[in-house]
């Protein structure tokens, strides 16, 4: 897989764990650290994103 294709798979995690973290937050029910595991692999993957940027770039 190239740089650019891995990229776009990241950025696809990335924004389906934005969805899933909202549908969680609107939720009363939803266990607190569930929604902190969630916001924790988003930030994992943003990061991931930017150092592949750079190393693409």
């Amino acid at each position: 897989m190239t740089i650019e294709g891995h990229l776009a798979a990241l950025k696809e995690k990335h924004a389906a764990l934005e969805a899933e973290i909202e549908k969680a937050l609107q939720s009363p029910a939803t266990d607190p650290l569930h929604i902190a595991e969630l916001k924790k692999r988003k930030l994992q993957i943003k990061e991931e994103i930017e150092r592949l940027s750079q190393k693409a770039g």
